[in-house]
């Protein structure tokens, strides 16, 4: 098309319809850093009842973690969840030994305080390769599926499901059943949760008693998901359609986690600025019932955090 208009002299632009916003940089991250009177730190410390933050010349969203710091000692800070302005900020709660998980840096721990309110519905966590995104959502799904009963909060299932959509040059038709085709897409997911297990024979047992649902995404149409705690993984790789499709089939009690790195998108007909993880975070960020978490410091390893910044 570029090379027609190009011929006859025409001016081409990108066919742009579902860019909810301009470029990565202004992606919604779901922190932000205010600059607070000591002393307001001190009350926010102190008080058991919690404080409400003055009005601010910026606009807040719902369940926005801020980063408060005082004028005159910069190295005096807290960290809180904005609600609203009518809503005292609430403390950060710091999850430890979460199926042998405990949070490495403060976005792991918003992410986990995320995880864990009961109120809030959909959770979307971004960030590169190795920051932790399906590791953390996978152990606090665990911990409120298999440590908590129903009438604890907790929810009767753990479904961690990922889109069809291979790197590179497609291999073609995979033989067997569909258990055996769908493998090599869900193998990421179990090698998640073997390495929270320790042990594939326990991790098995839960497959059989269908307390862990791994799947891929392709059959997911006509279902409707009640009391689970459900993992899209690899979200960056949806269209707004597939991802609107996949949330209509939450049922009630059920919480869904939007995990992926934008950044890594290997369907050719989403961008970084189009796909349906970008446009789940601008959408919802708006509503007191979503919270989201952009993670940025590598835990994986050194190598993997090297390579996620200097390739």
């Amino acid at each position: 098309m570029r090379v027609k208009c190009d011929a006859f002299g025409l001016e081409c632009h990108d066919y742009q319809p579902q860019q909810v916003i301009k470029s990565v940089e202004k992606l919604f991250d779901g922190t932000e850093t205010i600059e607070v009177d000591d002393d307001f730190i001190d009350q926010f410390y102190q008080s058991s009842d919690g404080v409400l933050l003055p009005d601010q010349n910026k606009k807040l969203f719902s369940n926005q973690y801020i980063i408060l710091t005082g004028k005159s000692d910069p190295k005096k800070s807290a960290v809180c969840r904005f609600i609203n302005y009518q809503v005292p900020l609430k403390k950060v709660y710091n999850f430890k030994d979460i199926w042998g998980l405990s949070a490495n840096n403060k976005e792991q721990k918003f992410a986990m305080d995320l995880l864990f309110d009961k109120d809030i519905k959909v959770v979307s966590l971004t960030g590169q390769a190795g920051t932790g995104k399906t590791l953390i959502a996978a152990a606090c799904g665990l911990e409120q599926v298999l440590n908590s009963t129903k009438s604890q909060g907790g929810y009767d299932k753990l479904i961690i499901t990922r889109p069809v959509q291979p790197l590179g040059r497609d291999i073609g038709f995979l033989p067997g059943t569909l258990e055996e085709k769908m493998m090599p897409w869900i193998a990421p997911i179990r090698d998640n949760l073997e390495h929270l297990f320790g042990d594939r024979t326990a991790l098995d047992m839960q497959l059989e008693q269908g307390t862990i649902e791994i799947e891929a995404m392709t059959y997911i149409r006509g279902r409707s998901i009640s009391n689970a705690f459900m993992v899209v993984d690899e979200a960056q790789n949806l269209t707004p359609h597939e991802l609107k499709t996949i949330i209509t089939r939450v049922g009630h009690g059920t919480k869904l986690i939007l995990t992926g790195d934008i950044q890594q998108i290997d369907n050719s007909y989403v961008d970084a600025v189009s796909n349906g993880l970008t446009y789940a975070v601008e959408k919802f960020k708006e509503y007191e019932i979503s919270g989201h978490v952009s993670l940025i410091k590598g835990e994986r390893s050194k190598l993997a955090t090297l390579a996620s910044e200097i390739l």
